[in-house]
C-alpha cells in the first residue's frame, strides 16, 4: 500500500527559497524570490504554490520580491479544522504581508486565490497596492451570475455544489492516486496546453499535492463555506464588506475559453474595480492563463505593476 506523500514534497527546488511564515495564528509555507516591492501570489483549486513557477522568476527579474504561498489547508501550510471562510482567509493574506515585513503588497491570485485577492483589497485596503485577478471575477459578480444564469455560470460552477456533501468529495479527489485532479485540470484547460510537453508534470505534481493528508478536505472547505454561508449571517456580512468599489487598480486576466469562470461573469466585475483598471482576454486560453500562456501573463502583470508604480 502506497503511503500518502509527506507535506514537504511540495517544496519543489528551483531558484526560489522555501520558508515558513507565521501569520494570523497559523504557519504558511511560501516560495520566495527577488528583491523590491512585494508581490504575493495566491493559487487556486486544485493546485498549490507551484502553479506560479513561471511568474516567480519573471517578476523577480523585473525587480519585485515575489512570494508564492500555499494557502491555508494546502501544500505544506497548516491545515487547521476551521478558518476557511472569507474573513479568515483574507486575514491570512493580510498577516502574511505584515509578516514578510512589507507595508503593502501587490496581490495576485488565480481562481479562488483571485477572489481572495478581491476580498483582501476590500477588507484590508491599506495593505494592498494593486489587485491582479486571474480567472477570477469579483465574488459578488460570481454570486450574481450563478443566480441569474443557472444554466451557464451555475452549470460551470457545478463542482462547487457537488462538494457540499460530506466525505464523498474527499474520497473522489484522492481515489486512484488523485485521478480526479487530472480530470478537472484537463477539462478546464485550453486544448493546446493539454498536449504540451509540461502538462504531464503539471498533473503529476498537483495529484501528489492533493494526496498530502488533509489537503483534499481543506480545499473542499473553501467550496462549502462559499455555498453554505449564503444562508447564514456571516455570508450576508461578507457580501456587505466586499460590496465596495476598490481604491486600487485592478488587472483582470481571463482566458477566453475558460469553462469554469465564464468571461461574461468576469467582465461583469466592473462596478468594483478601482481607477486605472484593465481587463485583458487571452484567446485560446482556458482556466489557467498563468500556466497556459505564462510569458504573456507574466508580461501583462509586469507592465501593470510597473504602470501602477509610475502613477503613484
Amino acid at each position: 500500500m502506497r503511503l500518502p506523500p509527506d507535506p514537504s514534497t511540495v517544496r519543489i527546488p528551483g531558484p526560489w527559497t522555501h520558508r515558513d511564515v507565521s501569520a494570523n495564528g497559523i504557519r504558511l509555507h511560501v516560495a520566495e524570490l527577488g528583491d523590491g516591492p512585494l508581490v504575493v501570489l495566491l493559487h487556486g483549486f486544485p493546485e498549490f504554490w507551484w502553479s506560479w513557477r513561471h511568474q516567480l522568476p519573471a517578476l523577480a527579474e523585473a525587480g519585485f520580491r515575489v512570494a508564492a504561498v500555499d494557502l491555508r489547508g494546502y501544500g505544506d501550510s497548516d491545515k487547521p479544522p476551521r478558518g476557511y471562510d472569507g474573513f479568515t482567509l483574507a486575514g491570512d493574506v493580510a498577516g502574511l504581508i505584515k509578516a514578510l515585513g512589507a507595508a503593502k503588497a501587490h496581490v495576485v491570485g488565480h481562481a479562488w486565490g483571485g477572489m481572495l485577492a478581491w476580498t483582501v483589497a476590500a477588507m484590508h485596503p491599506r495593505l494592498v497596492h494593486t489587485v491582479t485577478a486571474v480567472s477570477a471575477p469579483h465574488p459578488l459578480a460570481l454570486r450574481r451570475a450563478i443566480r441569474r444564469h443557472p444554466r451557464r455560470q451555475g452549470r460551470a460552477s457545478a463542482h462547487v455544489f457537488r462538494s457540499q456533501v460530506p466525505l464523498y468529495p474527499e474520497r473522489k479527489l484522492t481515489a486512484h492516486g488523485g485521478a480526479e485532479v487530472t480530470r478537472l485540470i484537463s477539462a478546464w484547460a485550453g486544448p493546446k496546453w493539454t498536449v504540451s510537453p509540461e502538462f504531464d508534470e503539471v498533473v503529476r505534481r498537483n495529484r501528489e499535492a492533493m494526496l498530502v493528508p488533509g489537503v483534499a478536505h481543506s480545499a473542499l472547505e473553501y467550496h462549502r463555506w462559499a455555498v453554505r454561508s449564503q444562508l447564514r449571517s456571516d455570508g450576508r456580512r461578507f457580501a456587505e464588506v466586499v460590496d465596495r468599489r476598490l481604491t486600487v487598480p485592478v488587472l483582470q486576466l481571463h482566458g477566453a475559453d475558460d469553462p469554469v469562470m465564464l468571461s461574461s461573469t468576469a467582465a461583469d466585475s466592473g462596478q468594483w474595480v478601482g481607477p486605472n483598471s484593465r481587463y485583458r482576454s487571452l484567446p485560446e486560453v482556458g482556466h489557467f492563463p498563468h500556466e497556459e500562456a505564462p510569458h504573456t501573463t507574466s508580461r501583462l502583470i509586469t507592465e501593470f505593476l510597473r504602470g501602477a508604480a509610475a502613477q503613484r
